[in-house]
């Protein structure tokens, strides 16, 4: 279900009676089949941007787009109907409909050009689209599912799970996920360029896997970067003069407020006033179910709403409050300067992120942004808990500007990162900001994880940085000492693996472990297994210390299981972890939380094939007078479709660690393309 829940930003409407000019835009597909797309407007290039994109994965940009629709149980089953219900408890569609007109007109082209590229692409695809009557798209269905998506991303469909009692907390730190983003000023590089490494963890395939593209336009759009299924500009990426990279942050986005109910359980108290609680049926559709389902969904004042046996509570988040996302990130592509980008992300549109920038006019910058409300900080409010939901003192209304959120520019070290971890550790120690300076009740995070810490360890050896050393930390794939996982795993290195036969082998293997997770190390295959293990074990639960036993039992555990598929124990990392699609199968280096993280899952045959984590990476220099030099690569390639010669073919470089370098030039990108083509127009 996760996979079409936290879909992202997505799709849009305008008009599709009137023709399109097909000869207004241009789509090169390099050797890899990457779109490079050239159009006298920014609208023509999203025009040309959906076309290209639904070529190549048609499927997922229809997931997402069915979230707005309330249509994804049509398409998928009882999975898909969750998050129709979950879209319309939070009401989506209210404030796409409500908000809409709160876009840009010159943005709003943007979005209308877009959808009209997709809506054409349907038409003439018939045989391609997953739901009857999901097309033509509106503008309402676009906004409905820009506001699910930061919904999702936000982490309200856990909170949803937990107050409905049907989902377990997981862990801190031992979840899949992650993102690097890492700024060199040119003050701390031997060449004085500032080096900027995009480096996001995401799903490798899916509505929210990376798709890569490259926008052109008369009216100052020129930008390499990323974006995901539906996207109608690019996420993350760089222009001809800066660049950014979006790391996940985690501070406290949504929350939960208990009701106090009358008898009746169908009026709330507010401030000593009774009021009744808004309720609507939702209808579902269900593929394979020919009647649609009814279920309720409540709405208060402080928003979705749930009836529980614990009682009633509320779900209040900043991500469906506005619908500007897509525009914030439309404007932070065309930026062409530090004050223009700062502009842009003012907004505060995006609920979240982590934002790490770079540009070749010396200035680096971090900020752990998102729209956070400005809470009550009276001590009896536990705002990482549940609050009160009876008074208007907890019902939170504004929020702060961007000037209140941490935030640091050219810090003297020179440098600065994000792996989803501390704000008030974002460059050297002593040059960090003061958490004490900033709002209580954000939550920000406080912690180190592994690949921060790591990062640390390593550029804190280096006077001056150069670009082999620089790709050499992106491309790192050893876990710090000591390992910053919340759960204590010190017990396990102390054991003596002479007081227990049956688990000796696989002990000592990662007793004597370098911490490097290489595809032929045994000790890396042993400690992917335990992590699992650990995982499973302490899911929903509170310990951080293993105690012998629990060691015990996994490690009897990991022994049984490399035994029985594998025949042996000391089996290579590269044997058990796999990095597959199509006919192609190769090992995988990377573990969760080094800073080449990769995060798998469990096959029939045993191995574990990866599913998350290193996807899209860019790796970027800024010459002075020079446009940026750009090295990238795709986890897989260019095209979901299994048909198509680029369904697997960055995979090799992928592997071998062999970004490829990108063209600015268009006549250069004309000259070694491989296809050169304009959309069809629709009549």
């Amino acid at each position: 279900m996760k996979i079409f829940l936290v879909s992202v930003f997505l799709m849009v409407t305008g008009s599709t009676s009137a023709q399109w000019d097909s000869t207004k835009l241009t789509i090169a597909r390099d050797s890899l089949g990457v779109p490079h797309i050239f159009g006298k407007t920014d609208a023509d290039v999203a025009y040309g941007l959906a076309w290209a994109h639904a070529e190549d994965n048609f499927k997922d940009i229809q997931y997402v787009l069915l979230t707005g629709k309330g249509l994804l149980g049509k398409a998928i089953g009882k999975d898909g109907a969750k998050a129709d219900y979950a879209a319309a408890l939070l009401r989506c569609r209210d404030i796409a409909e409500e908000k809409q007109n709160t876009l840009d007109p010159a943005f709003r082209k943007v979005l209308d050009s877009y959808i009209r590229g997709i809506n054409d692409y349907a038409r003439t695809h018939r045989n391609e689209v997953l739901v009857d009557k999901a097309f033509p798209a509106t503008i309402t269905d676009y906004l409905a599912a820009v506001s699910f998506s930061l919904c999702i991303i936000s982490g309200a469909d856990k909170v949803i799970g937990n107050v409905m009692g049907n989902k377990a907390t997981v862990l801190p730190g031992f979840q899949s996920g992650g993102s690097n983003a890492f700024a060199i000023h040119p003050s701390k590089t031997t060449t004085g360029e500032a080096f900027l490494a995009i480096n996001s963890h995401q799903p490798l395939e899916g509505p929210v896997a990376w798709y890569e593209a490259h926008l052109k336009s008369d009216e100052g759009l020129n930008i390499i970067g990323a974006l995901f299924p539906g996207g109608a500009t690019v996420f993350a990426g760089v222009n001809e003069h800066l660049g950014w990279a979006h790391t996940v942050n985690m501070m406290d986005k949504i929350d939960v407020f208990q009701l106090k109910m009358n008898r009746d359980n169908d009026h709330y108290e507010f401030d000593g006033n009774w009021l009744p609680l808004e309720k609507r049926k939702v209808k579902l559709k269900v593929k394979g179910i020919p009647v649609r389902i009814g279920k309720a969904a409540y709405w208060s004042k402080y928003g979705a709403t749930v009836k529980t046996e614990q009682g009633v509570f509320s779900i209040r988040l900043t991500a469906n409050q506005d619908v500007k996302a897509v525009e914030q990130w439309w404007r932070m592509n065309k930026a062409a300067n530090f004050n223009e980008f700062y502009s842009a992300i003012s907004m505060q549109a995006l609920p979240m992120m982590n934002i790490v920038y770079a540009d070749r006019y010396d200035t680096i910058f971090y900020v752990s942004g998102g729209k956070m409300p400005v809470r009550n900080n009276n001590p009896d409010y536990q705002w990482s808990a549940t609050v009160p939901g009876n008074t208007s003192s907890t019902l939170w209304e504004t929020f702060h500007s961007i000037s209140d959120l941490p935030q640091l520019i050219n810090p003297t070290p020179g440098y600065l990162y994000n792996t989803n971890h501390s704000p008030f550790l974002a460059t050297a120690p002593g040059s960090n900001l003061d958490g004490s300076r900033f709002d209580g009740t954000s939550g920000y995070e406080t912690y180190h994880n592994n690949r921060s810490y790591r990062f640390q360890e390593m550029i804190s050896t280096h006077e001056k940085v150069d670009y082999p050393a620089f790709r050499r930390m992106k491309y790192d794939k050893q876990l710090p000492t000591p390992l910053q996982y919340p759960v204590n795993t010190d017990t396990l290195f102390l054991l003596d693996p002479a007081e227990d036969s049956a688990t000796a082998d696989v002990l000592g293997i990662l007793q004597k472990w370098d911490r490097m997770a290489d595809p032929a190390s045994q000790g890396a295959a042993v400690f992917l297994q335990f992590y699992h293990y650990v995982n499973e074990k302490l899911s929903g639960s509170r310990r951080t210390m293993l105690t012998k036993k629990d060691i015990h039992e996994i490690l009897l555990r990991i022994t049984n299981y490399q035994r029985k598929y594998f025949g042996r124990t000391g089996i290579t990392l590269g044997e058990l972890q796999r990095h597959s699609r199509g006919s192609k199968d190769y090992p995988s280096w990377g573990l969760p939380d080094v800073l080449m993280a990769m995060h798998s899952k469990q096959q029939p045959d045993g191995r574990y094939r990866v599913t998350h984590g290193e996807s899209f990476i860019q790796l970027v220099r800024f010459p002075k007078n020079e446009l940026p030099i750009i090295e990238s690569i795709n986890c897989y390639g260019a095209s979901a479709r299994p048909d198509s010669r680029h369904y697997n073919d960055q995979m090799e470089l992928y592997l071998q660690e062999k970004p490829r370098p990108v063209s600015w030039d268009k006549q250069t990108i004309l000259k070694h393309a491989e296809r050169i083509y304009n959309p069809p127009a629709w009549k």
